[in-house]
């Protein structure tokens, strides 16, 4: 579902800006500093609640003041409204079609959006963090239950924590709510990494040429159920205060030739590879559950020599959904000619022409 309207007030440096988008290619220009990239937060924050660039939303907040709205409008029939508030006293609130929603999780049912930015290699290069958040993304959009099976492992494995540390003796009795739920989610996320091996080793292989394998740890040793795993832990869980197994604790293990993808390649071939793992998922949601995100491009020429770009240029354009692309220049043709072009200085945003009717 493509976004049709966006709303922002005070954003970064941005005090209040409307875009009216298409539904195919969008350009944003601008040089460095002027809100191009806060534009795509924005869009980013309609559709997950938060920032790709920090966790912490306040951080979001124009300087001076108390809040940021984002208010988007969508463009399929039935038309959808989305709104997001941030504030420093309040915290994050969302809104969908005016009522408020439960958790932000709902966000990403409405709005599904995705991003690939400078910093996307670190999906590679980094914890494992970034990688489960990826991979629950996509669990969620093609298993509807995987989102409270997840919120109520993560407020069990809260509770075991407290325990661990402050009653000790009551900390075993959240294992069979922990290892239950637990073997649920490690399930979902498995079957999604099997089912996505086909759309991953057509992309890594466009995109890099490298044998780059991709693997799921689920958090726990695969000889033992969840619940063995807690007890065999549970000397070690007494003494940190912590749980260290679970699927909390899972990750997507990127390997070539049995060696650390991120110890073996250069920064533009992480890149190369985190694209992989953003572009097959996308091709993956599209195909088995018909869901075509918003796709966000942060300056994506960015580190890519000619053949990669080309290369990468080509993966994107097999989408066909939405696209909203920043660049220092309004003369950029990467994937064809723009829908909409919009120039942003000084955190001021105007459209500059409409190529489609």
């Amino acid at each position: 579902m493509s976004l049709a309207e966006l709303v922002v007030e005070d954003l970064r440096c941005l005090h209040k800006a409307e875009l009216h988008l298409h539904p195919g290619l969008n350009l944003i220009w601008g040089g460095n500093g002027a809100g191009k990239t806060s534009l795509l937060e924005a869009i980013f924050l309609l559709g997950r609640g938060r920032s790709f660039r920090t966790r912490s939303s306040e951080r979001l907040i124009r300087r001076g003041q108390e809040r940021l709205v984002v208010f988007g409008r969508l463009g399929e029939p039935p038309a959808q409204t989305v709104g997001v508030q941030v504030s420093k006293h309040e915290g994050t609130v969302a809104k969908i079609g005016g009522a408020f929603v439960n958790s932000l999780v709902e966000l990403s049912q409405v709005f599904p959006v995705q991003v690939i930015e400078p910093g996307v290699h670190k999906l590679v290069e980094e914890g494992g963090h970034r990688r489960r958040r990826w991979m629950d993304w996509a669990v969620f959009h093609v298993e509807p239950g995987f989102a409270d099976t997840w919120t109520r492992y993560t407020r069990a494995l809260k509770q075991r924590n407290a325990a661990l540390r402050t009653q000790p003796d009551q900390a075993g009795v959240w294992d069979f709510e922990i290892a239950r739920l637990g073997e649920m989610l490690a399930e979902s996320r498995r079957s999604f990494i099997e089912a996505l091996q086909p759309y991953w080793q057509a992309a890594v292989e466009a995109l890099t040429g490298l044998p780059v394998e991709l693997h799921y740890y689920r958090g726990w040793g695969q000889d033992h159920s969840l619940a063995e795993a807690l007890e065999a832990s549970r000397s070690r869980d007494l003494a940190k205060g912590l749980s260290h197994v679970g699927p909390h604790r899972a990750d997507v293990t990127l390997r070539i030739e049995g060696r650390p993808a991120r110890d073996v390649l250069s920064r533009g071939q992480q890149k190369l590879v985190a694209v992989a793992m953003t572009l097959s998922q996308l091709r993956f949601l599209q195909d088995t559950s018909g869901t075509t995100p918003t796709l966000l491009l942060d300056d994506p020429a960015a580190e890519l020599d000619g053949e990669r770009l080309r290369r990468f240029i080509e993966q994107v354009q097999q989408l066909r959904c939405q696209l909203v692309l920043t660049s220092l220049t309004p003369d950029v043709h990467l994937f064809g000619t723009p829908d909409r072009v919009f120039h942003v200085e000084q955190g001021r945003v105007q459209p500059v022409y409409n190529v489609a009717p």
